[in-house]
């Protein structure tokens, strides 16, 4: 089986504005800037054998103010720029409770069926809260950039940027070869 890392679209991978203490997504092409430094860190971890994978929440899509060929167009762009092999999206709006939008499991459990991944054996990483309780949804290992949407649930470890997640994460594959309940030291 497969070791991969979900990462978070926004805020990670991409850039976002910050209005008032809230993210403010992109919503056209115009405004979609993928992060500097991004295709370096992921690079390093395709380089090391991960499969490389987003997860994003999109609800723009459903509540009519991002039209999905803008949104198709930003993944172009991100899939073009950075090394990444697949990407998983839920444009639900969180009234419609379905089972794939974060922090629920279900883009990451639709991923591992069809990639053939060890979600014991893969990460995530975001900058938000919803992603780490997915991330233990699913069995995974969390990593969150420090960040004011962190929140105060669970998450595995709390990294200062991209690059040391990067680091971490290849420290933890290098010292430990069982499941990330070996991971989870104090």
């Amino acid at each position: 089986m497969k070791e991969a890392i979900f990462f978070e679209r926004d805020g990670v991978l991409n850039e976002v504005e910050v209005v008032r203490g809230q993210q403010i997504v992109p919503r056209s092409f115009d405004e979609f800037k993928i992060a500097p430094g991004a295709a370096a860190a992921l690079q390093r971890l395709k380089d090391a054998g991960f499969l490389l994978l987003v997860v994003t929440n999109q609800p723009g899509v459903s509540r009519g103010y991002l039209p999905r060929r803008e949104l198709d167009l930003m993944h172009t762009i991100l899939r073009r720029k950075l090394p990444v092999d697949d990407l998983f999206l839920c444009a639900h709006d969180e009234m419609d409770h379905c089972t794939c939008r974060k922090p629920e499991a279900g883009l990451l459990t639709e991923a591992a069926f069809k990639h053939h991944l060890s979600l014991e054996h893969s990460f995530v990483v975001s900058d938000k809260w919803q992603d780490a309780q997915a991330a233990q949804n699913a069995g995974c290992t969390s990593l969150l950039l420090k960040s004011p949407w962190n929140g105060k649930g669970h998450h595995d470890f709390i990294v200062a940027d991209l690059n040391t997640a990067v680091d971490k994460i290849l420290a933890l594959r290098g010292h430990f070869s069982y499941g990330p309940a070996a991971w989870r030291v104090a």
